[in-house]
């Protein structure tokens, strides 16, 4: 694989966790419909992060989440589990973000960050993988 596509790859995952953090400080600071959304762009970023590996893009979120799903869910690489993570998170975050009067509540933020890093921790070892075949 080419270096930039691995360093952008690790870049993308830096950011993961970087969102991931700031999630949870936005949980202790009673701000949860700020935490949903940065728990959603923790999944995000890892996504982006592998997808990037085979040189596959988007500008849509769900240009990103479809090809996922399609190339890594689907074939088995990721348990589906990753998916309904994605899904709910984005569902969330949507709502959070654009819906008048959506209420989150603390348990919900905490469970996104919890799905957060459970999504990461299924990543991670997979591009750890594809970072060390070079």
């Amino acid at each position: 694989m080419e270096g930039s596509l691995i360093d952008l790859s690790k870049y993308r995952f830096e950011c993961a966790l970087e969102d991931l953090d700031t999630a949870k400080c936005l949980l202790s600071m009673e701000k949860y419909a700020a935490s949903v959304n940065r728990s959603y762009y923790a999944i995000f970023h890892a996504l982006r992060s592998v997808t990037i590996l085979e040189s596959f893009d988007s500008k849509k979120h769900s240009g990103v989440i479809a090809y996922f799903n399609s190339h890594f869910v689907k074939t088995g690489v990721f348990n589906s589990t990753i998916s309904e993570f994605v899904k709910r998170a984005f569902k969330i975050r949507e709502n959070a973000d654009y819906k008048d009067f959506f209420i989150v509540s603390k348990a919900e933020a905490e469970e996104q960050i919890k799905n957060a890093e459970a999504a990461m921790d299924m990543i991670r070892p997979y591009l750890d993988r594809s970072w060390n075949e070079v």
